[in-house]
């Protein structure tokens, strides 16, 4: 793909102009201020020239970060080829108890990486009073059965 020039940039423009803008009308402001001896007299100044030059620089540094970036390739620039699809990652199996971590409020599958590697995570005893993890999402527990 062909590097465009800077003149066809408009947004890179714009942030230099804006930087620019608002360097200069810092620095007027502080100018402006520095010959004042009392506060009520620099108000004005910091208002009608220190605030709008930094709002400008603030605006000129986004505009060059969003001008920094190459536009979105189109049909004609693919060639007409088809997107790639991204795959997504297996789903947890569900083979195997639901554990617990000892002291923890919450059940996880076997393959859970808030369990993985854990050595004292083990099934509980009594699943029942304990929420399923919010990552792994596994299967309600089932009740005990009732013996009789």
């Amino acid at each position: 793909m062909p590097r465009t020039r800077p003149r066809d940039r408009p947004l890179l423009w714009a942030g230099l102009t804006a930087l620019v803008c608002g360097a200069v009308l810092c620095v007027i402001g502080w100018y402006a201020i520095s010959g004042e001896r009392f506060a009520e007299r620099q108000l004005p100044y910091i208002a009608s020239c220190t605030v709008p030059g930094a709002a400008l620089i603030v605006a000129g540094a986004v505009l060059l970060a969003r001008g920094d970036r190459e536009p979105a390739p189109t049909e004609e620039d693919t060639g007409g080829a088809e997107p790639v699809e991204v795959s997504t990652p297996p789903s947890p199996s569900a083979e195997g108890p639901l554990l617990r971590v000892p002291g923890g409020t919450l059940l996880h599958r076997p393959d859970c990486p808030l369990v993985t590697g854990k050595p004292d995570a083990a099934p509980p005893e009594d699943p029942s009073g304990l929420n399923p993890c919010p990552v792994c999402e596994p299967p309600a527990p089932e009740p005990p059965a009732a013996e009789a």
